[in-house]
């Protein structure tokens, strides 16, 4: 039996996984991954970027060689329930107003090279099959051998979690009331049905003869093909069960027509609309949950990996710091205290599109949809909803009444040391970024290690003298003039980043 110690070890390696993965090795905490499946499945599903995610990966130069691999698309929103109004993500300040159409695996791919290059390991064919936590550290046995003791672990291995189910831990919420099935497939022989573009959501769904159906051409003459039958009032199929082939050519030719021929399946899989949330994403002090351990919801518009990510990007720095000393007391509670409300919101808000996007409305449900549609045209409440299914109006709870505090602060245009630049490039090191506009820091302020001292000129759209960015780049603190800042910015450091400010990082 081959035993590992690390310190953090992390329970899949799907697209939560794998970012953790990369935030901490970036910043120096080697992680272990262990991850069930011998291989990557070349699966489509889970494919959008949104907006928000599109900017973190862009903080850590991780965006680029994804939106070298992306689907070809035409420049549309997002979308709310499948309704035919885009979202438009452009009424928020942003350089990515359109989703990114990037096939899951290949983002895993990008992840997975990355995280190897920074020093993570990558154990696959791996499954979580015993654990046992203690005061000091946490021990997980694997179905093929391994023992990997840590000091913490990182559970992000899926809504069927084998690390929830092993502690035993109540999943609540609500079951499914549909089952679907989504599958990457190729046809041979295509009726006029068939779409040959790339266009809004809600141009691609169908529905005839008993079934509703969506299907995407995603390149090379392949489809994704998402599917469900409008009165399936027989038993539930368990969501693991494999897909029959005649199951999926039969969908494809009662929507699609009988000259719609099927050639080949790549993978498939079955999914419901089941909603459900942890209530601790920290359990017994060294166990976190992230991604879909932690919550499930419908899929609409692309909302598992992207929140997935963005919980993997909060998390990351607060557990580097706690496994490095070098945390403020209570930072690692701070993961949960911030991202269970934005899961929650999210299931939230995928619970009313599953009511609008109905594959069987009835003729109250038919009615709220007309109604929202034509709500969703105004210019408010498409940016509201814009905002929502983005990411990009995402504000944390943080303490401090300047206006930016707990805010995502837009990717400027900046001057550093004479040489123009912009904002996201100033956290490719995965530090925090104190960030002075109007040399109102003094030089003198010791500052910790892992914060870096950017004084700026000529950034525009940026309302303050000077902002505290952690990480993940939202502003846990802002002044507008010298006073402000030499009274309150070591106390936001000692509460936010770090217990004691010791060095100066200047660049």
């Amino acid at each position: 039996m081959t035993e590992i110690d690390t310190e953090v070890v992390i329970a899949g390696a799907g697209p939560t996984g794998l970012a953790l993965a990369c935030e901490l090795a970036l910043a120096g905490v080697a992680p272990v991954v262990l991850e069930k499946l011998p291989h990557r499945l070349e699966q489509v599903k889970g494919g959008a970027i949104q907006p928000r995610t599109a900017e973190l990966l862009e903080m850590r130069g991780l965006l680029e060689p994804m939106q070298r691999r992306a689907l070809p698309r035409e420049p549309t929103g997002g979308h709310f329930a499948l309704l035919p109004v885009p979202l438009d993500y452009s009424s928020w300040p942003t350089r990515h107003p359109y989703p990114v159409a990037v096939p899951q695996w290949e983002i895993e791919e990008v992840l997975e090279e990355r995280a190897i290059w920074l020093g993570a390991r990558i154990l696959r064919g791996s499954p979580v099959a015993e654990l046992e936590s203690g005061p000091e550290a946490v021990t997980v046995t694997t179905g093929n051998g391994l023992v990997v003791r840590a000091r913490y672990l990182a559970a992000c291995d899926g809504g069927h979690s084998s690390v929830r189910k092993l502690l035993g831990l109540p999943f609540p919420g609500r079951p499914g009331k549909y089952q679907a099935v989504l599958a990457d497939i190729r046809l041979s022989a295509a009726s006029p049905l068939i779409p040959r573009r790339r266009g809004h959501i809600s141009e691609l769904t169908r529905r005839a003869h008993g079934f509703w159906a969506m299907l995407i051409p995603v390149g090379d003459d392949r489809y994704r093909l998402t599917f469900g039958r409008e009165h399936d009032d027989g038993p539930e199929i368990p969501g693991d069960a494999p897909v029959a082939e005649r199951e999926i050519a039969d969908a494809l030719r009662a929507v699609y027509g009988a000259e719609t021929e099927l050639s080949a399946v790549d993978n498939s899989s079955r999914f419901s609309d089941a909603t459900r949330q942890l209530e601790h994403y920290r359990v017994d002090g060294r166990i976190l949950f992230a991604g879909d351990a932690a919550h499930i919801h419908p899929p609409f518009g692309g909302q598992g990996l992207n929140t997935g990510v963005q919980d993997a990007f909060n998390l990351g720095w607060k557990l580097a710091a706690a496994v490095q000393d070098r945390a403020p007391r209570g930072l690692l509670d701070t993961y949960h205290a911030e991202r269970h409300p934005v899961g929650a919101m999210v299931l939230h808000h995928t619970a009313a599109q599953r009511v609008l996007a109905d594959p069987e409305p009835d003729s109250d449900e038919a009615a709220l949809r007309d109604i929202f549609t034509e709500l969703i045209r105004l210019p408010d409440a498409n940016r509201h909803l814009a905002g929502l299914m983005s990411g990009l109006s995402l504000a944390y709870d943080l303490p401090g009444d300047h206006p930016l505090t707990g805010h995502r602060i837009p990717d400027a245009d900046l001057t550093v040391e004479g040489e123009r630049t912009r904002l996201s490039a100033l956290f490719a090191t995965g530090h925090a970024v104190l960030l002075d506009l109007a040399g109102v820091v003094p030089t003198a302020t010791p500052l910790p290690p892992r914060l870096d001292l950017v004084r700026a000129t000529g950034a525009t759209g940026l309302p303050a003298a000077a902002i505290l960015l952690r990480p993940d780049g939202y502003a846990c603190w802002a002044a507008d003039d010298p006073a402000a800042a030499r009274t309150t910015l070591l106390p936001a450091i000692s509460q936010h980043l770090a217990p004691t400010p010791e060095s100066v990082t200047a660049r």
